[in-house]
């Protein structure tokens, strides 16, 4: 069990406090909190309902907090933080419910708890149905001499997950039904229904104010109190090896058989592992956990003209569908783990929305557009269907889609939004305008773009010379002609020497912009390494990975900018802007770990030493977001993990990365 932890982390409040938890339903919902139960985040809550699947996302349950009752002593099992009477000093902590957690697991993705208090010993666990708004969380005596009662009282809001809440005057509705209540917070809201197994509700209606969130205020949030609504209190009791399960759901239907709803979710993983083994071999403990962990970004979408497709949640709590991140992680949350089918679906989700040829940069939440500012998702889009038909060798489906990409790769060479489009005299890729931001370093303060990167940049151009290297692929495939896509490829890579500085022994971040060009040292030169076609030579390969490993490599992934560079700040922390002036100036991200082994095993060819860059992150999985892996870390040592806990591109890289070491131990054995 690659998370299990005992009381030398559930005791101490600020590491409980600080490890994160998730569980996803595979339409955009998800539950989240911390182990000790702490709120840090107005993201927590035990059902965050994607109402609009997979976004609409609404937090209607935010916790549970339980206080047992065993031989006459009262035991709290949760944890508050109130915002308090210094304003100086905001965070009043109480009660001390970890102080009975005895243990903290995850089984599969599945957060247990087991908490200990005189000679009793209680389980509980939380995780979601498949397909539907609904979270249980099942109570388990292990061990207990005397009965055990369970007092729950249940916090409720009805709110956008980005938002916070006061406390108001609201016509909520409380409807008793069978084994619980349907809620109605407002006129015209999606109910939720709150039922037990067994034992007695009583509906309440009382104001809990000034919940704290401390990760907020780290963030430079200007909303760090909330007040959650006191909806219901349960009193249940239990004998030794009696269970009872609490069920909160969007649904009157949803099944109060704890043990069948949870068997589901057993079965679903342990088939996720099965898959993934079938293709990869026995796989140890942590690949496993980063499989699970790969599962939870999947989602399902609604495709135009056709049936449900998928997307993948770019990074939990906060983001939403992002194309680029899309077309980067279905390699890794797919493809390497077997799940060919699912990236099938998500990539014919996305053919339906390219539109200019353009993929979305995001779908919004809300009823708005997807955006398409971005230049590179379409390009990704290009190796991502690679990467689907060297482990498929499914022709039908590349069939299907080439027209779609002929479309990607005429707008390039037309020109479409935002100036993207090649230039005649080089037939290299310019991409910009102001106050845009159009590559992966996308951070954007109200009207300030942070990097701009407004040219030719480095790493668009390495994934253009690669589209239409695989363009080439495909058209041999199908028995078309690639003439016309090798002879543009070849111009090229001619051009793309322009991108070399050669006293410095690396290449160009961007050339061609408003300012000439730019020789910060970034990593976006390990794609010219590293994807399946590079316009580098061999030695200027070998000089781009070396200065990359020994200029911005760090223990969780690289730096955005090397450590000597004017602009490099190496701590993620702040206001909104101070943050997105951190994002891509030197701030660690993990995801860039897959470029790096990439180009580190074409460079090298040394399976071993690729895998010693692995292991850092894998003991990160007891860290943060537990069981995945997170967004960004500092660029400063010790490397405090930062942003997103549980981001997709990060465990779909990791796992890629795996994958390409396997398969060449694989081949030089």
């Amino acid at each position: 069990m690659i998370v299990d932890l005992g009381r030398e982390a559930c005791g101490r409040i600020g590491v409980s406090s600080n490890r994160e938890w998730l569980v996803a339903n595979g339409i955009g919902g998800f539950a989240m909190g911390t182990i000790s139960g702490m709120l840090t985040r107005r993201y927590h809550g035990l059902l965050v309902a994607a109402l609009n699947p997979p976004l609409g996302r609404t937090l209607m349950l935010t916790k549970l907090d339980e206080t047992v009752e065993y031989g006459g002593q009262y035991y709290p099992l949760y944890v508050d933080r109130w915002f308090g009477d210094d304003e100086d000093e905001p965070g009043l902590t109480e009660p001390f419910g970890h102080y009975n957690l005895e243990r903290f697991r995850l089984e599969g993705t599945t957060p247990t708890w087991t908490y200990a208090f005189s000679d009793a010993v209680l389980e509980k666990r939380i995780w979601m149905e498949l397909g539907e708004n609904t979270t249980y969380i099942q109570y388990k005596v292990i061990r207990a001499s005397n009965s055990i009662s369970i007092y729950p009282k249940a916090m409720i809001n009805y709110r956008d997950y980005h938002k916070t809440t006061i406390a108001e005057d609201l016509e909520t509705e409380v409807e008793i039904i069978d084994n619980g209540l349907k809620i109605t917070m407002e006129e015209g809201s999606v109910p939720l229904y709150l039922k037990a197994s067994r034992g007695e509700i009583y509906p309440q209606e009382e104001w809990h104010e000034d919940y704290f969130y401390s990760n907020e205020e780290f963030r430079g949030q200007p909303d760090v109190v909330e007040d959650h609504l006191n909806i219901a209190d349960f009193a249940i009791t239990l004998e030794q090896g009696e269970s009872v399960t609490i069920v909160a759901s969007t649904t009157d239907k949803a099944d109060l058989n704890g043990d069948g709803a949870y068997a589901r979710r057993a079965a679903h993983e342990a088939n996720l592992i099965k898959q993934a083994e079938r293709i990869q071999g026995t796989l140890g403990e942590d690949i496993r956990q980063l499989v699970l962990a790969a599962d939870q970004f999947i989602v399902q979408r609604p495709r135009p003209g056709g049936p449900d497709g998928h997307s993948i949640i770019a990074g939990y709590p906060w983001f939403s569908d992002w194309g680029r991140d899309t077309m980067i992680g279905i390699p890794g949350l797919t493809v390497c783990s077997g799940r060919e089918e699912i990236a099938k679906s998500i990539l014919r989700t996305y053919a339906r929305y390219v539109d200019k040829g353009m993929l979305p940069n995001r779908f919004p939440d809300g009823n708005q557009e997807p955006e398409y500012n971005t230049a590179d998702a379409s390009l990704w889009y290009f190796q991502a269907i690679r990467t689907y038909f060297e482990g498929t060798e499914d022709v039908e489906f590349l069939r299907e889609l080439y027209p779609v990409l002929q479309d990607i790769l005429r707008w390039h060479q037309r020109g479409t939004r935002y100036s993207i489009g090649v230039d005649p005299e080089d037939n290299l890729l310019h991409a910009g305008e102001e106050g845009v931001q159009l590559t992966w370093m996308d951070a954007k303060a109200g009207d300030w773009v942070v990097t701009p990167r407004i040219g030719k940049a480095v790493e668009i151009n390495a994934l253009w010379y690669n589209a239409l290297r695989n363009m080439c692929h495909f058209s041999k495939k199908l028995g078309f002609s690639p003439v016309a896509y090798d002879e543009l490829a070849a111009k090229v890579k001619t051009s793309f020497s322009k991108f070399w500085i050669e006293d410095k022994g690396y290449c160009f971040d961007v050339i061609d912009g408003p300012d000439g060009n730019e020789d910060h040292l970034r990593p976006n030169q390990l794609l010219a390494v590293s994807l399946s076609y590079s316009p580098l030579e061999p030695d200027q390969q070998k000089k781009v990975l070396n200065i990359c490993a020994q200029r911005l490599l760090t223990s969780h992934g690289l730096r955005s900018l090397a450590a000597d560079d004017p602009g490099y700040i190496g701590t993620y922390k702040g206001d909104v802007r101070e943050r997105d002036e951190a994002y891509h100036q030197g701030t660690v991200w993990a995801w860039l770990i897959g470029p790096f082994i990439a180009a580190h095993l074409r460079v090298y060819k040394d399976p071993e030493m690729a895998r010693s860059y692995l292991a850092p992150a894998l003991r990160h999985l007891r860290d943060h977001g537990l069981g995945s892996i997170s967004e960004i870390f500092d660029g400063d040592a010790p490397f405090n993990p930062r942003g997103c806990p549980a981001q997709a591109w990060s465990v779909a890289e990791y796992l890629r990365a795996w994958c390409m070491i396997h398969k060449l131990e694989e081949k030089q054995s």
